[in-house]
């Protein structure tokens, strides 16, 4: 079966990084697009970040410049290098390829 796990959220100090990972096992994903997505309390779900196949990108306004989300097809993974991380940056951000989604995994930065 496909299974997406997640890793490397935590606290952080606003300012600072953290680095997201997904690994995902039980298919080829090479051909899927790879997101980001993160829910605040109270908030809708909302796109953060896309990675095709082919390596083309696109984040939401509210990331850009901030963000780099990239991918290893011979690893199955998907990663997003957060910078400069803001306090509106607090939320559970999940992982997606396809139909499948990540656990979530708390980030939250202190201000």
């Amino acid at each position: 079966q496909v299974q997406l796990v997640e890793s490397g959220g935590g606290l952080v100090q606003a300012g600072g990084s953290l680095r997201l990972s997904c690994a995902a096992s039980g298919s080829d994903f090479s051909i899927y697009n790879m997101g980001w997505y993160r829910q605040a309390p109270g908030k809708q779900r909302e796109l953060v970040a896309v990675i095709t196949g082919a390596g083309s990108t696109n984040y939401a306004d509210s990331v850009k410049g901030r963000f780099t989300i990239s991918r290893d097809n011979a690893k199955n993974m998907v990663y997003l290098q957060m910078n400069s991380l803001k306090a509106e940056d607090t939320a559970v951000y999940y992982c997606k390829i396809f139909v499948y989604w990540g656990q979530g995994t708390q980030v939250t930065v202190s201000s």
